[in-house]
């Protein structure tokens, strides 16, 4: 998807080890009045909204919907989107932050049925084929075809710890090749499941031995999630 208003996440360093294993926090009444709220906001926004895109000018509307997010959760961001089934999709994200559940779960609970139109996601969903996207930083394109992974699989916690290295990365300052090890695993797995799988994550300066590429690496730990996710025997 083609972004219209762009956000881009970082994996929090400083997070618990557990907060990507926290049991799903119940959303609270607070949390799903202010998504109620949110919507019926959104319902009174739309024909502006849509006069905005129609127009092809998103920015005439960013700060509206900024305002009424804010009202679920003040850190909370969104993206509007070309949509996957519908002509446009309305994203949050809570950044990988655990304590911001509660309130994705709620305005997405509470989300009007998608459309020809809208579509709704709760986090940033995975693009269809990432090896197929390339990222402009500093001026420069770095395809992620040319992306390689290597993964190390801890079965027992469910979790992925990852080193991704790219052959542009030699060019690239600090925090531009920090955003490139990013921008891969978003793009591959989407924000909710790199939140929920990825462990640690380390840039490789050089290809490291028995890499792979990006559509193995999702299926890899979209198994794992599985695997996960399968009850166990009694």
């Amino acid at each position: 998807m083609v972004g219209m208003f762009r956000f881009l996440r970082r994996r929090n360093a400083e997070a618990p080890d557990n907060a990507e294993n926290a049991e799903p926090v119940e959303v609270h009444a607070e949390a799903a009045d202010r998504a109620t709220r949110f919507w019926q906001r959104w319902d009174d926004l739309l024909p502006e909204i849509a006069s905005a895109l129609g127009d092809s000018v998103p920015q005439r509307i960013e700060s509206l919907v900024a305002e009424a997010l804010a009202d679920v959760h003040p850190n909370l961001t969104f993206a509007i989107e070309h949509g996957e089934k519908a002509v446009y999709a309305l994203v949050i994200s809570a950044q990988a932050d655990p304590e911001l559940r509660p309130y994705t779960d709620a305005w997405m609970a509470a989300a009007p049925a998608a459309d020809t139109l809208w579509e709704y996601h709760d986090s940033v969903p995975p693009v269809p084929d990432p090896t197929e996207v390339t990222v402009n930083l500093r001026g420069e394109k770095y395809p992620l075809a040319d992306v390689r992974v290597v993964a190390q699989v801890d079965e027992a916690e469910g979790l992925v710890d990852v080193a991704v290295y790219h052959p542009g990365f030699s060019g690239l300052e600090e925090n531009a090749r920090r955003a490139l090890t990013f921008l891969p695993l978003d793009a591959t797995l989407g924000e909710r499941l790199a939140a929920d799988r990825l462990g640690r994550v380390e840039t490789a300066e050089l290809e490291p031995e028995g890499s792979i590429g990006l559509l193995e690496f999702r299926e890899l730990v979209r198994e794992l999630a599985r695997t996960a996710s399968a009850p166990t025997e009694s």
